[in-house]
């Protein structure tokens, strides 16, 4: 993970500095993936003395994509640091949540499946069968089509070579295309 930290119309000490790393190299317990922190530190010559000092941060994730933001004033550098350290954090974690909640946070999901030898019998039964007909699509609509139905797969029929295909949302936040292959 990088931090980096600029100021503008201020000099940080480094005293500031390592503060200010303290208390964002912590959000990496709330999101481990975290690329970069972008952290500006600015002062503007406004009435109020509680409003002076500006914290902007960026926090850039890693798989997802995912790109974070905060600001947050206040009338001393490490006041202003612990408000937008807090929002980052409700950030990251209602992320977090969203995430988990679409069905990444399965363990079986994470590839945690038990031995075949252990496997146990199966108490349920095949109570429901589903036909409907198969759209002749590309992978990356067959893609947006799956996130916009919030489905974690989707069944297609490739437009350019006519096979059918399956997409799934990966644990890392990409997408993965099964082929099938019929044995002859």
């Amino acid at each position: 993970m990088e931090l980096i930290i600029t100021g503008t119309n201020l000099e940080i000490s480094a005293d500031t500095q390592a503060y200010i790393e303290k208390k964002l190299s912590k959000l990496s317990k709330h999101l481990p993936d975290i690329i970069e922190i972008k952290v500006e530190v600015s002062e503007e010559g406004t009435r109020s003395p509680q409003e002076r000092i500006i914290i902007r941060a960026t926090v850039s994730g890693g798989a997802s994509d995912a790109v974070f933001h905060g600001e947050e004033r206040g009338k001393e550098i490490k006041i202003a640091v612990d408000k937008v350290a807090d929002v980052m954090i409700r950030q990251l974690e209602s992320y977090k949540g969203k995430v988990y909640n679409k069905g990444r946070g399965n363990p079986m999901a994470r590839g945690k499946f038990p031995d075949t030898e252990e496997l146990p019998e199966l108490d349920g039964k095949l109570v429901k069968t589903k036909s409907f007909v198969i759209k002749a699509v590309s992978a990356d609509t067959a893609i947006r089509e799956m996130e916009r139905l919030g489905h974690s797969f989707y069944l297609f029929l490739d437009v350019e070579t006519g096979e059918i295909q399956l997409v799934y949302r990966r644990n890392d936040g990409n997408y993965g295309l099964i082929k099938p292959e019929i044995p002859a």
